[in-house]
């Protein structure tokens, strides 16, 4: 990355979780390229503490109001401000940082996205469920208010950086490669059985716990779907999904003209961050260069979408439009976080999101007010569905 007159203002959004502390390993590497003005964390008050001391930081915001007496407590003596609470995540995306890192899981990332884009801000996003939830409405206001987003996920970010600006007519598809995760080959009547510390083991990638799951189910590559037909304008039948299990490949654009574009790289979610941290240049990093040779072979095959439901109700739900994607995402959230309770099967997760997109239409959302009312009470269908089915063992995690 060049030299500039002055650091770029960082701020990092769910900077305990493995997008936030892969960027901060990034700004420690940058010689100073970024000043960290804003780090927030959901309930890592200990961790937040650390990583605002060791950077720097103006501004450390707890999501979990209960625990600003406890961060205050961490940060005593710093020159560092608190705060806590959803209100304050919003006003923290207000600040004029020159960059922010969206990496908040899941729907709980869109307030703070959204209060970005109304200011024009460049966002490197990393919360796929801002689009899902809510595509049409932000990419508006990304238009509108002139924002610009730098996607983050390595299959998108990949498209970003194979995609010739301004030639979006000429493409004739985009394909999304999948890992196929840790159950590419294992028979379906075996995935009941499958337990919390078997789906959250990659076999290539290092993520947190939620995503992990979705990438068992595949349901992350649904996601990933829908999050690329907002991201790049392209309708579900110009978006390819093929399982790539050595993940070196990260995406690929087809053009009409027999050409086919990809970016390759080792399965580190640091390329990606760094990419979109420096971009329109690129910065120099310690990632290891991809050894062609020591790779050796590249395989590829469909996804199988017989064991993967997700895939299916994932583009089901793009086709339906309207609020359909927010309630596949708020379904899935609430069963995947109570199978990693213990609380569910692993084929049940599909299942409960299956039967919430048949429960709800998928009625035109004219605000973020309507999409937040419909995120919730998906939430609690989900919750009293998988409490009625499982005899009561699943607590409420609808949020």
């Amino acid at each position: 990355m060049a030299e500039s007159a002055e650091p770029r203002s960082l701020a990092v959004f769910g900077s305990t979780g493995s997008v936030g502390r892969s960027t901060l390993d990034l700004v420690a590497q940058s010689n100073g390229d970024f000043q960290v003005d804003v780090l927030t964390a959901h309930r890592s008050v200990s961790e937040l503490a650390e990583q605002a001391r060791r950077h720097g930081c103006n501004l450390a915001v707890i999501a979990e109001p209960e625990l600003y007496g406890d961060l205050k407590d961490a940060l005593a003596g710093e020159p560092i401000e608190v705060a806590a609470g959803a209100e304050a995540l919003v006003e923290a995306a207000e600040r004029a940082s020159d960059l922010v890192m969206a990496a908040i899981v899941g729907a709980a990332g869109l307030p703070a996205t959204m209060a970005a884009v109304r200011r024009g801000a460049t966002i490197a996003l990393a919360n796929k469920e801002t689009l899902i939830c809510a595509g049409p409405l932000v990419m508006e206001a990304v238009s509108r208010h002139g924002a610009t987003f730098l996607p983050v996920d390595s299959e998108h970010n990949a498209i970003f950086q194979v995609l010739e600006d301004k030639q979006i007519d000429c493409v004739d598809r985009i394909v999304l490669t999948a890992s196929g995760g840790p159950f590419r080959t294992m028979a379906q009547d075996d995935m009941e059985a499958v337990t919390p510390a078997q789906a959250v083991a990659h076999p290539n990638w290092s993520m947190g716990a939620k995503i992990s799951v979705d990438s068992a189910t595949m349901m992350n590559k649904g996601l990933e779907i829908i999050e690329a037909h907002h991201l790049f304008g392209l309708p579900n039948e110009q978006i390819d999904v093929v399982v790539h299990p050595q993940s070196i490949i990260h995406s690929l654009v087809a053009y009409k003209d027999g050409s086919m574009l990809a970016q390759l790289g080792v399965p580190d979610m640091r390329v990606p961050i760094a990419y979109a941290l420096s971009w329109p240049q690129r910065m120099a990093t310690n990632i290891p260069q991809l050894d062609l040779v020591e790779v050796a072979t590249l395989t590829f095959e469909p996804p199988d979408m017989g064991r993967f439901p997700a895939l299916r109700l994932a583009r089901e739900a793009l086709s339906g439009g309207g609020g359909a994607p927010t309630v596949l995402n708020a379904a899935n959230e609430v069963a995947v976080a109570a199978f990693l309770e213990g609380g569910i099967g692993f084929l049940d997760i599909c299942r409960t999101i299956e039967r919430a997109l048949e429960r709800f239409d998928g009625s035109v959302l004219g605000g973020l007010e309507d999409v937040l009312a419909l995120d919730a009470d998906a939430r609690r269908f989900a919750t009293e569905t998988l409490s009625n089915g499982s005899g009561g063992l699943v607590r409420a995690v609808a949020q």
